[in-house]
């Protein structure tokens, strides 16, 4: 019998030798390393929010309302660090890219948007938006401007439209290629209601592409991780 305890008890060792701990054990460790997180934007139309490829959450007004500028507070649970990814969308009326099509105020819209991560438990500011950013343009009209005021937008404004990568929001996907972010102020963005009911941090930036107007629709991307780079 004692040799038998002996025997369970050399396994035992060589388990813990090579690195295969009790399961329990690491699920309590994972799961103590869980924090709960709010996510502030505001958008000038609408987002959708992707934390590690998931879908937590995105702006509760449809894009189709008329002058939509809110703020958004989304909470989500995560581990450290985590992968943000954002759709951000200008209101655009059709692929022409224009707005207000076939009254006096038939135009091209502009973009920008602007979004904190706290540590709800610590009041952390985990991450931000600023140039460090990474972004597609996955919709972009009118390619010709001069059809801004055109009476038929729909045939004669050219567009540049593609679809969303696969994954593009997990954390593995590869964004090296992806364009980082230009930064905006307010008065280039023109912020409006919701924006100033948020306390913003002070290195929160204001974002887009390069052109606030032609691009419409962006795909973005960043990771907690690079906050301390």
């Amino acid at each position: 019998m004692n040799g038998k305890l002996s025997l369970i008890a050399l396994a035992l060792v060589v388990l813990a030798s090579c690195g295969i701990q009790n399961t329990s054990t690491t699920a309590t460790t994972a799961a103590a390393t869980t924090s709960t997180f709010t996510a502030e934007v505001w958008a000038d139309n609408w987002f959708s929010l992707y934390i590690n490829g998931v879908l937590v959450g995105e702006d509760s007004v449809p894009i189709t309302t008329e002058k939509s500028f809110n703020a958004e507070k989304i909470s989500f649970t995560a581990e450290l660090p985590f992968t943000i990814a954002m759709v951000t969308k200008d209101f655009k009326q059709d692929d022409s890219g224009l707005e207000y099509i076939g009254s006096d105020r038939q135009r091209m819209g502009d973009g920008g948007f602007i979004a904190q991560f706290t540590n709800t438990q610590t009041g952390e500011v985990v991450a931000y938006t600023n140039s460090n950013w990474r972004g597609l343009v996955i919709h972009r009209a009118p390619l010709n401007e001069s059809c801004e005021k055109s009476a038929a937008p729909e045939t004669e404004c050219e567009s540049s439209i593609t679809g969303e990568p696969d994954g593009w929001a997990k954390p593995s996907f590869d964004d090296t290629t992806w364009v980082q972010a230009a930064e905006y102020s307010p008065e280039a963005v023109g912020t409006k209601d919701g924006y100033n009911e948020i306390s913003w941090n002070e290195q929160a930036q204001l974002i887009w592409s390069s052109d606030l107007k032609v691009d419409n629709t962006i795909l973005w991307r960043y990771s907690t991780a690079s906050l301390a780079k």
